[in-house]
């Protein structure tokens, strides 16, 4: 099978960092299914492993975890899907990745594809899908009511493929006034079309921009990028006993001015399930069954906002550096690996 491989940390105009290569075609067990990859998204977390961040080593490596596709054929232990069936994930970890023609992956972590989007448009929801859905509803409780606060999320970073669907899914399944930032007039103008109640800009003081809107201090904060720059800002407008959720990697994160006003800090890691083999790791196949449905009810959309061509090493090259350049908004999509 054709494949786009890493091999070692290396700056994305580097020759070779990433390289179309063929391996032998992988062979499903326990509740695996095989699936035919026919579509792909670029996340933050492709970059961040490219770049060695988890040390994974100098031998080829397969990146990619989001996809859609078809069952080729399931292990012996399968019992939630069969050969046939399109399907969309975002796999594990420390498996091969997605950035191939088959792949592997647990039945647990997969959900029927919507029956009203495209390969392309259903590649890009999985890994932001179960990351919003993971951090609004298991992390940070938003059903569970902050006494005093304004029912209200601020949704840091509106605009990316994790905010793009966190604001959906805040408006759609809760009660709370969504605010999203986002620093420019087309990023801006994208969350308020997905659902968004109010834009507040990031480059601005958060805690004066969110307070101007007359709301009240909000109950949650859901971070999905800079919260090591936006932390004192982050305390200052949250509610006492509020929530805040982040997603990014800071360097370093103080937590220690959160206790005056007994904030909760709740990390999100899509991955958690299934690197740990958590005794709830079908969590996950609900979550995207659910969103299938939330999509092909026309309640949520994808978050797609543009293709990149053909899944090959040359397409990825130039999706990996927007989004390591910080302009990217929604998700970068490839599509099919040609004749």
């Amino acid at each position: 099978m054709r494949a786009v491989t890493y091999t070692e940390g290396s700056s994305i105009d580097a020759p070779g960092a990433l390289v179309d290569t063929t391996f032998p075609d992988p062979a499903p067990t326990g509740r695996d299914l095989l699936v035919r990859v026919q579509a792909v998204s670029v996340n933050p977390i492709d970059t961040k492993v490219r770049q060695g961040a988890y040390k994974q080593g100098c031998e080829p490596k397969i990146l990619g975890w989001d996809a859609a596709g078809t069952v080729i054929s399931v292990g012996p232990e399968a019992r939630l899907f069969k050969p046939g069936d399109t399907v969309f994930y975002a796999g594990a970890l420390d498996r091969p990745g997605s950035n191939a023609e088959l792949q592997c992956v647990d039945e647990r972590l997969v959900g029927p594809k919507p029956d009203s989007l495209d390969f392309a448009a259903a590649a890009a929801l999985p890994l932001t899908a179960v990351t919003a859905w993971e951090m609004l509803f298991d992390r940070l409780e938003v059903a569970k009511p902050v006494p005093g606060a304004a029912p209200a999320i601020l949704i840091v970073g509106g605009a990316g493929g994790v905010g793009s669907i966190a604001i959906q899914l805040a408006r759609q399944l809760t009660d709370l006034t969504v605010i999203a930032t986002a620093s420019r007039t087309e990023t801006a103008q994208w969350c308020r079309d997905l659902g968004a109640h109010h834009v507040v800009d990031h480059k601005r003081p958060l805690a004066d921009e969110v307070a101007a809107l007359g709301l009240g201090a909000p109950s949650f904060v859901f971070s999905t990028t800079g919260t090591g720059a936006h932390l004192p800002e982050i305390i200052e407008l949250l509610a006492p006993q509020g929530r805040l959720g982040p997603i990014d990697d800071p360097a370093i994160l103080d937590v220690m001015p959160l206790k005056p006003k007994s904030l909760s800090l709740h990390w999100e890691l899509m991955f958690t399930r299934s690197l740990f083999q958590t005794a709830d790791m079908e969590r996950q196949h609900a979550i995207l069954t659910e969103v299938s449905q939330l999509i092909d009810a026309g309640r949520l959309r994808t978050t797609l906002a543009e293709s990149f061509g053909l899944i090959a090493a040359a397409n990825f090259a130039r999706a990996h550096a927007l989004i390591e350049s910080g302009r990217a908004k929604g998700k970068l999509v490839l599509e099919g690996f040609g004749d």
